[in-house]
């Protein structure tokens, strides 16, 4: 038994059917989210197409966590089909009930989690070429999430709410009501900015130095967790598939290549393009997208750096150990990962309660054998104190 309790950088709930429709403004009604009935199933419209990110929106029955450990570990024992791995069970309540879920936190043995969304992550991609309706979804999600979870309920859910940079007013706006209310950390999708006529603009572009500004001011880290960061479509000339489907039939050679694309560009925009010399106190943490893209990025970025010295300030190492924090999956070499960045920089994080997480959180301790107990607990706890700007609690 260890004498604190950890907390879990990277939970999450299952979104009731009205999470972007309960407070969205009635002009984006047939633009933005649309709950359909279609037989005896339900299917969620976004951008005027089906959308397949979340298969089964009603999430019941729901996939039971932990269920897909071999699977993500690629350790899939011979003669066992991966297929048969996938057990689903009723919804329960602790899904859907911020008390309930609260209790069960202390339960499992956490001080506290950081809660992202699961449908959430799928929709900007849905609704990019349509700013208006992202930034009026994002608003209506968030007012949903405040309803429903807390930003910061009994001290124990930590929400992220979701911000978009695609029109940078609105954004800032949005963050001031946020601060105001409660808000800890916000997340953005890992992905380039839509823009105007179909285009889209790096993360870094200073026309979203206001945001980034705004966080930096107020001390709000920025979280970038896993989702639809559309770089499926980018497989198409491979003969690959052009959509991102959860569970679904997303060719192999697609998920080769995409993998962990997004977070690796989406750091590598916020370095090359300045973001963190031009806001020195901005805080960010990659949720959920592995830790095998760190060594490869800082490796590119190093030997850009010396062929290009004019075009960066510091060492991108060094950028990327004070301002970046890591939820490596828990089958990585976590001890290469600190011997790059910084055992400082790692979090803990057990994706509960999706079925490729852990089925019991604090299971992680048992990926931590090559770590002394004051390391441990740097991962398990400090670390993310650290990132919300709340170290020594």
């Amino acid at each position: 038994m260890t004498s604190y309790r950890p907390i879990d950088a990277d939970n999450h709930y299952y979104e009731s059917l009205d999470a972007f429709t309960r407070h969205l403004d009635p002009r984006f009604r047939h633009r933005a989210v649309q709950v359909v009935q279609a037989g005896k199933r339900v299917q969620l419209i976004m951008g005027g197409r089906v959308n397949r990110f979340i298969p089964n929106p009603t999430f019941d029955p729901i996939i039971v966590p932990g269920c897909l450990d071999p699977l993500f570990r690629g350790q899939i024992p011979d003669g066992v089909d991966p297929r048969t791995l996938m057990k689903v069970e009723p919804l329960r309540p602790e899904y859907r009930d911020k008390d309930i879920r609260a209790d069960l936190v202390e339960q499992q043995g956490l001080d506290s989690i950081l809660l992202f969304p699961t449908l959430g992550c799928g929709v900007e991609q849905a609704l990019k070429d349509d700013i208006d309706a992202t930034m009026a979804s994002l608003h209506a999600f968030n007012r949903w999430l405040e309803e429903d979870w807390g930003f910061n309920y009994r001290g124990r859910l930590i929400s992220a709410p979701m911000i978009s940079l695609a029109d940078p007013a609105a954004a800032v706006t949005e963050i001031d009501s946020l601060i105001e209310r409660g808000a800890r950390i916000v997340h953005v999708r890992p992905a380039p900015v839509p823009a105007e006529n179909g285009t889209s603009r790096s993360l870094g572009d200073k026309r979203y130095d206001p945001v980034w500004a705004r966080l930096a001011e107020a001390s709000i880290p920025v979280a970038f967790h896993l989702g639809d960061s559309g770089y499926e479509a980018s497989t198409t000339v491979w003969g690959g598939s052009e959509r991102f489907e959860g569970f679904g039939q997303v060719s192999v050679l697609t998920r080769v290549l995409v993998s962990d694309r997004a977070i690796h560009d989406t750091i590598a925009s916020l370095v090359i393009d300045g973001v963190f010399t031009r806001h020195p106190t901005l805080r960010v943490a990659s949720i959920e997208n592995g830790s095998d893209w760190v060594a490869l990025l800082t490796k590119r970025l190093r030997k850009q750096a010396n062929q290009t010295p004019w075009a960066f300030t510091d060492d991108p190492l060094d950028t990327i150990r004070e301002h970046v924090w890591v939820t490596p999956y828990y089958e990585e070499d976590l001890r290469k990962l600190a011997d790059l960045i910084g055992v400082e920089r790692i979090l803990f994080g057990s994706d509960w309660p999706h079925g490729e997480g852990l089925a019991e959180p604090t299971d992680f301790f048992k990926e931590l054998d090559g770590f002394t107990d004051d390391e441990a607990r740097k991962i398990m706890r400090d670390n993310c104190l650290d990132l919300l700007g709340t170290a020594g609690s």
